[in-house]
């Protein structure tokens, strides 16, 4: 695979973080309705697409390593992409393992333990799939 070049794989991760926040926000809307069957498609929904992220991520970074981008470290967009990015990291690595728990305590039918850890769940993994549409745009704007 030496020299693969897959430069749509940064495009497509940004679509999946979207498409997760989408999901994550139809959900809990459809939670509050007590919609219970369409708020676990949403949400499993989500949780697909996120898995599809994390995949492709993973990939994008075993071809191409980090992300360097062509502007001089310093000035206000350098600074303001850089707290957004080291944000969206440090809140993915906790939400991650919480996004799991919240998953088994639903699949497992703990619904009381499921809906108070669901609470920290949501503004976790929402803020983690919409700062990674952010981070990208970000990326393709700075490169352009």
């Amino acid at each position: 695979m030496a020299g693969t070049q897959l430069a749509f794989l940064p495009a497509l991760n940004g679509l999946l973080n979207g498409l997760s926040a989408i999901c994550i926000l139809i959900g809990v809307r459809f939670i509050m309705a007590k919609k219970v069957k369409q708020h676990r498609t949403m949400m499993f929904a989500a949780f697909f697409f996120s898995t599809l992220f994390l995949v492709s991520y993973l990939g994008n970074f075993a071809l191409h390593g980090e992300t360097k981008l062509p502007i001089a470290h310093t000035g206000g967009v350098w600074w303001t992409y850089l707290l957004l990015l080291i944000s969206h990291i440090l809140t993915s690595v906790v939400a991650l393992p919480i996004v799991l728990i919240t998953f088994f305590l639903s699949l497992t039918e703990r619904f009381p333990q499921h809906r108070a850890l669901a609470k920290y769940t949501y503004p976790l993994w929402m803020y983690v799939s919409v700062t990674g549409v952010v981070v990208y745009l970000m990326q393709a704007a700075i490169r352009r």
